[in-house]
């Protein structure tokens, strides 16, 4: 069994002004951090979160906080299975949150579909949407440290919505070719 090592953050900022102790909490949370406790977070040890941390560590400075980064292991095989646990759990949440999304895309295609609404502006509508999905998906897996229970049925998902979309494209592309006339019907001008 390989020891998992992790990066241990505590800080404490001055509680005004919020803003900045707000956007330092998202760049904390953007890098996948688990929170222990008000201050308290945990990354897995690896060089770009040392150097992500030290870089945080720069901006508590500047910030007149205080700060120590840590290297840390679990006490015992129980307690690695908690913090990983944490980790999988937030990355879990963040999954169910992606696949309400999903339905929500399936629901808009449907409705579109069932209003006959096949428009190359509601495809590129669309388009977009699939297209952030796809990003949110990405940014979601690169914060997965521990494989997350619901990865795979998200990563499923998103190709459920993938076909879908090229299902509704067709089906723009059928409609728009049914309002072309065709070179035999055309009038000659």
């Amino acid at each position: 069994m390989t020891v998992k090592s992790w990066l241990l953050l505590t800080y404490k900022v001055p509680p005004e002004p919020a803003k900045k102790r707000i956007a330092l909490w998202r760049k904390i949370k953007a890098l996948g951090a688990v929170y222990l406790q008000n201050g308290i977070c945990l990354l897995p040890k690896t060089d770009d979160h040392v150097r992500q941390l030290k870089m945080l560590e720069n901006d508590i400075n500047e910030m007149n906080g205080e700060v120590v980064i840590l290297e840390t292991v679990a006490l015992d095989r129980g307690q690695e299975e908690k913090v990983v646990a944490r980790f999988t759990e937030d990355r879990d949440e963040q999954y169910r949150e992606f696949l309400g999304r999903c339905a929500d895309f399936e629901v808009e295609i449907a409705k579109e579909i069932a209003i006959k609404k096949f428009t190359y502006a509601e495809l590129e509508e669309e388009d977009t949407d699939l297209k952030k999905l796809q990003g949110w998906l990405e940014k979601i897996r690169k914060l997965d440290f521990y494989g997350a229970t619901l990865a795979d049925e998200a990563a499923e998902r998103l190709r459920g919505c993938e076909t879908l979309l090229d299902a509704y494209a067709q089906q723009v592309f059928d409609a728009q070719d049914e309002n072309r006339p065709s070179p035999r019907t055309a009038k000659p001008s």
